[in-house]
């Protein structure tokens, strides 16, 4: 897997668990937060985390951070600072900038900016938990459009030893199982023989009403 080199600006709780996440799937990881206490927690995480602010444009050319491979933007306490970093990380040329938003509001005007993604994560994840809480069969779920979701669910009782073929959620419903998690490993691109058991997790990709139906004739 190729090394990836990113920068996060701002390392509270979101930064940080992004940084150190990113670290353990083996990247290389630069954290900046004017907090040196924050700096501190996280500078025998990161490959390097430095005190600075990066509202200055002669701060962020100072960091290189127009040779790195993404800027993250991950600051949610100040609107107005994560504005400015994202238009200078823009304007230094950072191949792909992303950028947390905490409103609508601060998202549409990331997006005017030009960012190349915009992560809403206390929207996304109040989305993904409600529907884990009225789908007790889903583990995850992912929203990869307004239309299309790929979801994570567990294999109920009622589908326990049967094979793909007998399941047949592509002709019933349109969605396809794209991958089956079992104890022992994963199956990628599953065959109409695989059977699943009560310890499988099912990856479903499809539209939101097909995984939906799919998870009410499912439902135990």
């Amino acid at each position: 897997m190729k090394v990836n080199q990113f920068v996060i600006i701002g390392l509270g709780r979101f930064g940080s668990s992004l940084g150190t996440e990113l670290m353990r799937l083996g990247n290389e990881v630069l954290g900046v937060d004017r907090d040196e206490e924050k700096v501190q927690d996280l500078s025998h995480i990161l490959t390097h985390a430095v005190v600075a602010d990066a509202t200055e444009e002669e701060v962020l050319r100072s960091i290189g951070a127009r040779n790195f491979d993404c800027g993250i933007v991950a600051i949610g306490d100040d609107v107005q600072a994560s504005i400015l970093a994202t238009i200078l990380l823009k304007d230094l040329g950072v191949k792909k900038v992303v950028a947390k938003a905490v409103s609508d509001l601060h998202g549409r005007v990331l997006e005017r900016i030009g960012v190349d993604r915009i992560i809403y994560p206390e929207r996304d994840m109040g989305i993904r938990v409600a529907h884990q809480l009225v789908s007790p069969n889903l583990l995850d779920y992912i929203e990869l459009s307004q239309q299309y979701t790929i979801a994570e669910l567990a294999v109920p009782q009622c589908l326990s030893g049967k094979s793909l073929d007998d399941v047949n959620p592509r002709g019933r419903f349109g969605c396809s199982i794209v991958a089956i998690n079992k104890p022992k490993g994963i199956i990628i691109a599953p065959v109409a023989k695989d059977v699943l058991t009560i310890d499988d997790v099912m990856v479903v990709i499809g539209t939101n009403v097909q995984i939906e139906q799919f998870q009410d004739s499912i439902r135990q």
